[in-house]
């Protein structure tokens, strides 16, 4: 039978919601996707906590919060336990784009949805893959092969290829066919005739202008409010399209010979652009090639300034500046701040380099027309002082006292229960430790030692022969290098200590700015303070797309070449999933699927694999042909089961029909235009056609019928009279293909 597969949307249908699915093969569950939005509306999530614990593996396509925002909370609250799969970049810029989104939020509000520790042990899980790997699940998954292919549009973006039993699933959401100054575009078109393709209709309603116009609206923007001694704010991710615009900045800057500082400011800039700086076998052909030719890396750079603090920026001197700042949404992070600041001043401008997520003010803004006045909410966390402080200390020292003499009591429990196992029952001279009093009055743990006190009611049991204090042989373990210590004994238990050296945000291997390292590390006491504002409007507002998406006639368009025989669309407003879904039933496969959100669609394969054994006895009678590096060969047999009832091919019972002569094998017109040549014929291309001799013709031509491009059913067509030549032509033509 056939490979049984079901999609059921999580999150992201019919919406710009992040993206979550839920793809199950043969029963195996794999999460395509853990997205959050800006907001962390757990609201969205609900559908992900009622299947999260049944999925055994996580595939992450881009290093955004769309796509693996969630991916801590699930973990830490939802109970998702399930290894993670993700290419490097994914893995390195993701962990930093969500260090940024918990450092921005927790200046803003008393964030605790999630904490450092946790993104750490959520990314900890995820096992890294490079592009065209083929990784084979094992256990409940055996037989699935799993592959991360180019898919643009961010550094590391991934085209997931799932197979198993020679049938693909693709899923290719936010994928980008156009090549970028740091990134190559998808190769979503090299696969033909997919069983299922999962894919995503955000940018099926938009049109774009070519790359160069594109590129040349957005630096004459700049340079327009550079040169009227305004200011520019670009909202921005934290790791993913800010790449592109700063190689863009970067490369024009360098060529005019300019002096405006350009400023790139996220909590964790430096360790974006050192990563960048490591990743270039990731990026476009060009900048691998630039390096290995000339060791110049493209994220060496010179005329863009890297800031973690708004201090730092508020420290530079007035004047016309470019600040690349985070978050894109305008929802917190240093964006938020720059721009309440910048608003007001009609010579300024906000360049949106993507669309805002739904119901932010980066949206608000970009609608038309825009509002005149907004308003705001403006947080600060300070620090602790006067009656505060001193309430809050009290706080915390009898909080300390209350662990301190709960550890005490737990510790006393465990050791009495302890001595009372190993104390022999039947000897006479022990006191039964049960009767005594277990107030902290009657035993008193110091250090390692014991203080008993006999107290009134004090009554010895009738088995000993007379009172006695109790008496604990503490015996020391050895082993062969003497006595086995503890080491805890030997360690200063410093609380204050133990604070200041906690590893928080995790290591794994990451590297830190130090400002967020100390930020990172800060334990003085604060609270967050808030105020609503109206911020009044008046700078200039653009919307520019620069998302790094394949557009709508693009997507089209590849759709179309990649034929699946099913598809599933997610991901898009309703209007444009409509609008896909119409145009796919015409011109693509009469098969799609634009589910609702936990609705389950049955995508299985109308036709029916079975597994076949090839019995010895078959195998010693086939004869193998070379071609290439494979080797080909015709296969009679009729079907039969083994002793084991499995399906076996065996030998016929009846002598094999004899087969026609069939050619295998593919040629290029231009290679059999010189292999003409060298045999003395005159050969020319003349209207698409190859003119051999003086009257016979060769064309390539397509099978209409089939769909996929390059990869359809072709043939090679003979024309002209029936002549010496023809014969002569047609066996050279023959012999240069494989005959079975």
């Amino acid at each position: 039978m056939g490979t049984s597969v079901q999609v059921t949307p999580l999150c992201g249908v019919y919406n710009e919601d992040p993206l979550s699915y839920l793809v199950s093969i043969d029963g195996f569950n794999l999460l395509i996707d853990c997205g959050w939005n800006d907001h962390f509306d757990t609201s969205i999530l609900h559908p992900l906590s009622r299947v999260a614990t049944t999925i055994d593996a996580v595939l992450l396509s881009h290093l955004d919060t769309l796509h693996l925002g969630a991916l801590p909370y699930a973990m830490k609250h939802l109970g998702l336990s399930a290894p993670v799969y993700a290419t490097e970049p994914v893995f390195r810029l993701g962990l930093l784009t969500m260090y940024d989104h918990y450092l921005s939020r927790k200046q803003i509000s008393e964030f605790d949805l999630f904490t450092l520790d946790d993104i750490d042990s959520a990314f900890q899980n995820i096992t890294r893959l490079t592009y065209s790997q083929n990784y084979h699940m094992t256990g409940k998954g055996e037989g699935i092969v799993i592959a991360p292919h180019v898919a643009g549009h961010l550094l590391g973006g991934t085209v997931w290829k799932i197979t198993k039993d020679g049938e693909d699933v693709i899923y290719a959401v936010d994928f980008n066919h156009r090549k970028e100054r740091h990134l190559n575009g998808t190769v979503l078109e090299s696969f033909v005739r997919p069983a299922v393709l999962i894919t995503d209709a955000y940018n099926s309603l938009n049109n774009q202008p070519s790359r160069r116009q594109r590129d040349q609206e957005f630096l004459d923007a700049v340079m327009k409010t550079l040169r009227a001694d305004g200011k520019v704010l670009l909202p921005v991710d934290t790791a993913g399209r800010i790449l592109e615009l700063i190689l863009i900045l970067e490369q024009y800057w360098a060529q005019h010979h300019l002096t405006y500082p350009i400023f790139f400011l996220t909590y964790v800039s430096s360790s974006t652009i050192d990563y960048a700086k490591s990743f270039l076998e990731w990026m476009s052909d060009s900048i691998a090639k630039s390096f290995e030719h000339t060791r110049d890396n493209a994220f060496l750079l010179k005329h863009v300034t890297l800031l973690i603090n708004k201090s730092e920026l508020d420290n530079v001197p007035d004047g016309p500046k470019i600040v690349l700042a985070s978050m894109a949404s305008l929802e917190a992070g240093f964006s938020h701040d720059i721009f309440v600041e910048w608003a007001a001043d009609a010579k300024n401008l906000v360049l949106f380099t993507e669309r805002g997520q739904f119901a932010t003010l980066a949206r608000m803004l970009q609608s038309d027309p825009p509002p005149k006045a907004v308003k705001v909410t403006m947080s600060k966390r300070v620090p602790l002082v006067g009656e505060e402080l001193i309430a809050y200390e009290e706080e915390q020292n009898r909080m300390k006292k209350e662990e301190a003499l709960k550890a005490t009591l737990i510790k006393e429990e465990e050791s009495k229960a302890t001595i009372k196992a190993e104390l022999p029952v039947g000897d006479a001279m022990v006191i039964d430790a049960g009767t005594t009093h277990t107030s902290s009055d009657a035993a008193v743990m110091h250090g390692d030692a014991y203080r008993d006190i006999l107290i009134d009611g004090f009554v010895p049991p009738s088995s000993s022969a007379a009172p006695m204090f109790p008496f604990y042989d503490k015996s020391s373990e050895w082993d062969d290098f003497g006595e086995i210590i503890n080491p805890d004994d030997y360690v200063i238990k410093d609380e204050d200590m133990d604070q200041a050296f906690m590893p928080v945000g995790g290591d794994i291997d990451a590297k830190f700015d130090e400002g967020s390292a100390s930020l990172m590390l800060d334990t003085t006491p604060s609270k967050v303070v808030s105020s609503e504002l109206t911020v009044q409007v008046k700078c200039s507002l653009i919307y520019m797309d620069f998302e790094g998406r394949s557009d709508g006639r693009s997507i089209k368009s590849i759709l179309a070449h990649v034929a699946p025989l099913k598809l599933v669309l997610v991901h898009g407003s309703a209007e444009a999933t409509e609008h896909l879904k119409q145009h796919c039933v015409k011109h693509v496969c009469p098969h799609i699927f634009a589910p609702q959100i936990e609705e389950t669609i049955d995508v299985t394969s109308d036709l029916c694999a079975y597994k076949v054994q090839l019995s010895e006895k078959l195998m010693s009678n086939v004869l193998f042909k070379k071609l290439g590096d494979y080797e080909i060969a015709w296969v009679d047999a009729e079907v039969g089961k083994t002793e084991s009832d499995m399906l076996s091919l065996l030998p016929l019972s009846n002598p094999a029909p004899a087969h026609k002569s069939v050619l295998v094998g593919d040629i290029k017109m231009a290679d059999f235009k010189q292999f003409l040549a060298s045999k003395g014929v005159q050969v020319e291309f003349a209207g698409g056609a190859l003119r051999c001799g003086e009257y016979v013709t060769l064309r390539k031509v397509g099978d209409a019928s089939q769909k996929g491009g390059a990869a359809a059913i072709q043939q090679i067509v003979i024309e002209g009279p029936l002549s010496e030549e023809y014969y002569k032509i047609r066996e050279y033509l023959y012999s240069q293909f494989y005959s079975l």
